[in-house]
């Protein structure tokens, strides 16, 4: 039988900052890798794409502008003088750069001068692997800054569309382009589902068929999937109610119709998530009762074995009692001994009313149900 990885989500995450740090302060990790900068500037009728930006190419770009919106998305954080640079181009606040880089925030929105700072999660599913990652977002009036930590790409659906002009990405403002990347992430997280449906569908089949003691460990890896995502999804719907309720200079009236559909995309989310919580608990309980069923079917048969051999350990420990057939002293036989304790049938009596007995124990077994004699 096929052995199956146990897998690791965690749950809790450590503070990258020092308890008592200075408000604002960041450390980047040793491994970190070095930040990737992807540069889009367009309007209605142009798009242009440019890799692996400098931070010289950003400023220029952001100083020559002329009404055209700029995204740009930036992979990795292996470079503190780079970020310190972006901070100082796009007038970041110390305190959304340190969000930007303790990268276990929950969803939400947070205002500031000129510019709104949004973060979310971005959860899929990797070779049965949940991939856990943050997204950070400032939204300004003619930008979009997108940061991560890993390379893992959810946003090529939106590139796509912008190089293609397809719908009215290129037609309306950048709170659109802010509004396409939040629902891109949050259409990845159905297809992460799926997968653990598929998972919860194998499980269900296995209990019922085979049930094996790697299975508690799947079951429970998946509830722990299912919290992952409960995290992510539950503040998301928070926040993007939050942009619905509110209102910010940077997000137009008109926009706020497309968050309402992804308003609704985190209500079918939740409930996904809750259904698949139900599953998860159902089929702990069928896992449960199954190593209860097995457990009884067990004792069930070390019950019969020992009921079996009671009569007949009474019945030996009896005869080996060694009696006397007659008296030491006078030679006189004793009537009341034990019966057929000298007789040269003896054993083979003894050893038929054993087997009689066993035969007539099975049989009540078999008729009050208790046991099944199954043909091959």
């Amino acid at each position: 039988m096929a052995k199956h990885r146990r897998l690791s989500v965690k749950l809790s995450r450590k503070k990258s900052t020092q308890p008592g740090s200075f408000p604002g302060s960041f450390s980047i990790p040793n491994d970190a890798l070095p930040p990737v900068a992807h540069a889009f500037v367009y309007d209605a009728e142009t798009c242009i794409e440019k890799q692996e930006c400098t931070i010289e190419d950003i400023e220029n770009i952001y100083a020559s502008l002329n009404g055209k919106i700029f995204w740009l998305h930036i992979s990795g954080f292996g470079n503190r003088d780079f970020f310190e640079k972006i901070a100082t181009i796009f007038h970041f606040h110390k305190l959304e750069m340190e969000d930007v880089f303790n990268v276990y925030q929950r969803p939400k929105l947070d205002e500031y001068e000129g510019h709104l700072y949004f973060t979310s999660r971005m959860l899929c599913m990797n070779n049965g692997e949940l991939l856990n990652d943050q997204l950070s977002l400032m939204l300004g009036s003619n930008f979009v800054i997108t940061i991560q930590e890993k390379r893992q790409d959810f946003l090529e659906p939106v590139r796509v569309r912008l190089r293609n002009s397809k719908g009215a990405m290129r037609t309306l403002k950048c709170d659109y382009l802010a509004y396409a990347l939040m629902d891109a992430v949050v259409d990845f997280y159905y297809p992460a589902l799926e997968e653990i449906g598929n998972k919860l569908d194998i499980l269900e089949e296995e209990l019922l068929s085979n049930p094996s003691n790697d299975s508690i460990n799947r079951i429970l890896q998946i509830k722990r999937e299912l919290i992952v995502f409960k995290r992510a999804i539950w503040p998301e719907r928070d926040k993007i109610n939050d942009v619905i309720r509110s209102s910010f200079n940077e997000i137009h009236e008109d926009t706020k119709v497309y968050f309402r559909d992804s308003y609704d995309h985190c209500i079918q989310i939740l409930d996904i998530v809750e259904s698949y919580k139900e599953v998860t608990s159902s089929l702990m309980d069928v896992y449960l009762s199954g190593v209860s069923n097995r457990l009884n079917q067990v004792m069930k048969v070390l019950t019969i074995i020992s009921t079996i051999f009671i009569p007949l350990t009474f019945i030996v420990g009896l005869y080996g009692m060694n009696f006397q057939n007659t008296d030491a002293q006078t030679g006189e036989k004793l009537p009341l001994n034990m019966p057929e304790l000298y007789s040269p049938y003896g054993y083979i009596g003894v050893i038929v009313v054993m087997i009689l007995i066993v035969i007539i124990q099975l049989y009540i077994f078999y008729r009050k149900g208790w046991i099944r004699f199954k043909a091959n």
